[in-house]
């Protein structure tokens, strides 16, 4: 499912990395009373009405920046709204309409992207008739909300919706197979498309940050038709240069969203970093097939190479199912295990579970290891299948969702995995509360 961007603009202390927080439901952003904290900006991946979003925050907004600070947080923010879907301007009802607010308007009515104008910091139905002045601004309708207090989040939301079109919203069919190379900076992403591709169709350099753009390349491999999508490094937050750098990381973004399978590329010589954990992450919410690939194998001796794979199994713990290839891009060492391997990752991916094959299993999981009681209260699972349309996903019909516990979460997916698979892709557990009917038909509850 393709995942529109959404950026999140406006001057300082306004209420951005609030406004973040509250769509993506948990604390990502920093949040102060002081103007100006956030200085990179923040991704979160969110879902609203069942469509998936990535979130942009961004830093405050200096129409006439006077430190190089300013500038280069003016950079990304405009480099946001060149990538965005559509950007939400968020203004500060207290304030009014200021000057920073129009110059900001202005910029906006150029950049030729759609704006959904939000007023913050509406705590009250007595202080929506404030927000008139807005219209002013010529960006739409200002919708009056406050992020802190959880108002008038869900008309928000619909009006950013109402501009997502069936292409940047809804699932894409396609007849090949997508696999995106993904990896920090100077890991050697390039230089494994061009040995895949036998040709030089990418520009090898050994300065990080060649690669600027997604390149796409289509190969045939044993009769298949694979789409590989080769992408810009994505660097650490802090250090995401302003401008191109930025711009480079948000088409990434882009690619791992339009991939079946991610081809998570980590440098042997440098263990694995934090970063490449961060990657990791992106992909498993993004819900995309991955395999590891550690290159420069060829650079490490015998000794390292028994302490990466023993420090990789300490730091990937949460990846376990991922299947890891041990690779020289330059030397093409083991390359030809590449495809392969993704394609078994891809053919993983389309499995289709009977519902009573599904039920089975996690009822019989249940029987062997029941959920502990909260209070006086214990988990029910009415029934269990594979949601439809995302393949990976099983939908769990419970008494109470509030009553899973994470750690019992990961041991029906721990059970689901060994029964049916799904080598190298992210499972996702939908708990949905049961109707009163099935609820009470079907009890895995031990008294």
């Amino acid at each position: 499912m393709t995942r529109p961007i959404i950026a999140i603009v406006g001057r300082t202390n306004v209420g951005k990395s609030t406004l973040l927080n509250r769509l993506a439901g948990k604390r990502l952003a920093v949040v102060g009373d002081l103007p100006g904290v956030t200085r990179d900006r923040v991704f979160a991946l969110a879902s609203w009405q069942g469509q998936e979003l990535t979130l942009v925050d961004t830093g405050g907004w200096h129409i006439r920046p006077q430190l190089a600070l300013e500038q280069k947080v003016k950079q990304q923010i405009e480099a946001a709204i060149a990538q965005a879907d559509v950007v939400i301007f968020l203004v500060d009802a207290r304030d009014g309409v200021i000057a920073a607010d129009e110059e900001i308007a202005d910029r906006l009515r150029a950049a030729s992207k759609p704006v959904v104008l939000a007023v913050n910091k509406v705590d009250s139905i007595d202080q929506e008739s404030q927000i008139a002045d807005f219209y002013h601004l010529g960006t739409g309708v200002p919708i009056p909300i406050s992020a802190y207090h959880n108002r008038g989040i869900g008309e928000l939301m619909d009006a950013v919706l109402a501009y997502l079109t069936p292409a940047t919203a809804g699932f894409v069919e396609s007849e090949e197979a997508r696999f995106a190379i993904v990896g920090r900076p100077n890991v050697g992403k390039s230089t494994l498309l061009n040995a895949l591709l036998g040709d030089e169709r990418a520009i090898i350099d050994e300065s990080p940050g060649t690669t600027r753009d997604a390149l796409d390349a289509m190969v045939r491999w044993d009769d298949k038709r694979i789409l590989l999508i080769d992408t810009a490094g994505i660097k650490r937050r802090g250090r995401v240069d302003a401008g191109v750098d930025y711009y480079s990381l948000l088409r990434a973004l882009h690619a791992i969203n339009r991939c079946d399978v991610a081809l998570l590329m980590v440098d042997a010589t440098e263990f694995v970093t934090a970063q490449d954990m961060h990657i990791a992450g992106y992909i498993i919410e993004a819900g995309k097939g991955m395999v590891l690939a550690v290159n420069k194998w060829d650079l490490v001796t015998q000794e390292r190479r028994q302490q990466f794979k023993w420090y990789m199994k300490q730091q990937l713990k949460f990846m376990s199912y991922v299947s890891a290839l041990y690779i020289s891009a330059k030397l093409r060492h083991n390359v030809n295990e590449v495809l392969p391997q993704a394609w078994q990752v891809w053919q993983e991916r389309q499995k289709r579970i009977p519902k009573a094959a599904v039920d089975m299993v996690v009822k019989q999981a249940v029987e062997s290891h029941p959920p502990p009681r909260v209070g006086s209260r214990q988990l029910r699972i009415a029934q269990a299948y594979q949601d439809e349309l995302r393949p990976s996903a099983f939908v769990l019909q419970v008494n109470d969702p509030n009553l899973v516990h994470f750690s019992y979460q990961r041991y029906l997916e721990n059970k689901l995995r060994h029964s049916f698979g799904f080598r190298g892709t992210p499972l996702r557990l939908i708990f949905a509360k049961a109707g009163r009917k099935s609820n009470k038909s079907t009890k895995v509850e031990k008294t």
